[in-house]
């Protein structure tokens, strides 16, 4: 009997170990346009680019195979996810923007080998790629053109690579 509990024992903890070693695939992307046309509405819906784009976004990742997409809880956040997760048949998860580190932190420790998206805005998106190690591939997201910007980081272990995309409408020319 110590022989099995110790043999289980071995092969548990070496499961662990190949666990730890999984990838975790992470894209980060900036909610799509909003309507501007009340500037003192603060959770605006998606304007009909932003549709589009949300569209093009389910287009782009759709072959990927998600377990989760994670968005703030404003409608610009949650609508461009939408068309992906009603694809995919999963439901989006709420995060705080000021809880953007508390997330990371739980990904990093319990999503090895998952494939995940998470919807931010201007202000966060490139805090989101630091905070899971990744550094910084461009200086800052401008508030009223930068929609098209995809940030794919795959994590194993403590190396973090991240490499920068563009989808839907382009407002830059390919780096």
């Amino acid at each position: 009997m110590k022989k099995f509990v110790l043999i289980l024992l071995m092969v548990l903890l070496g499961q662990q170990s190949v666990n730890a070693q999984k990838t975790l695939k992470v894209w980060v992307v900036r909610h799509a346009e909003k309507l501007t046309d009340n500037p003192k509405e603060r959770d605006p819906e998606l304007s009909p680019i932003g549709l589009a784009r949300a569209e093009a976004l389910k287009k782009y990742l759709g072959g990927q195979q998600i377990d989760s997409i994670f968005s703030t809880n404003y409608k610009r956040t949650k609508s461009t996810g939408f068309p992906l997760a009603d694809k995919i048949g999963i439901n989006i998860k709420t995060y705080t923007p000021d809880g953007q580190k508390a997330l990371v932190k739980q990904l990093l420790a319990n999503a090895s080998g998952k494939k995940i998206l998470i919807i931010g805005h201007s202000n966060t998106v490139l805090e989101i790629v630091e905070a899971f190690g990744g550094v910084k591939p461009i200086k800052e997201l401008i508030e009223e053109s930068d929609y098209d910007y995809i940030f794919a980081l795959t994590i194993k272990g403590d190396k973090v690579s991240v490499k920068v995309d563009h989808y839907g409408a382009l407002h830059h020319s390919k780096e």
